[in-house]
């Protein structure tokens, strides 16, 4: 999956020790660009905490993203990933669709199935 944003904020690295050697991490906030704006908190691991030293808040970037949850002790934790960080500076932001402009004149389906009026007073029982 693919995420297109505007960086809002870029929260502090976060390194640990595991079975593996040392991790790092460090999440960021972008806000997509739609009709109506949500912002996501991404993680990005390893060397892709260090790709995303080359943005500012403001840029707006392009996520590939991978989404897993998990459980723990009856609770679930969700992270969304991202592997591949790049500018979206060269790829426009996606349009919302517009809506249908309205009609004017009245389609034939638009009238309704029967009229009363005041000559047509005879009942059909």
């Amino acid at each position: 999956m693919e995420i297109t944003g505007k960086l809002v904020k870029v929260l502090p690295e976060q390194t640990g020790q595991g079975r593996n050697g040392t991790w790092t991490k460090q999440q960021f906030v972008i806000e997509t660009i739609d009709q109506f704006p949500k912002q996501v908190c991404l993680m990005a691991w390893g060397d892709k905490a260090a790709d995303l030293a080359q943005y500012v808040p403001g840029d707006t970037v392009k996520c590939a993203i991978s989404i897993e949850s998990r459980e723990y002790n009856d609770r679930w934790y969700t992270d969304v990933r991202a592997w591949r960080i790049e500018s979206a500076d060269g790829a426009e932001p996606q349009p919302a669709a517009a809506p249908a402009p309205r009609r004017s004149e009245p389609r034939a389906t638009d009238r309704p199935l029967t009229t009363f009026e005041e000559e047509d007073n005879g009942l059909p029982f």
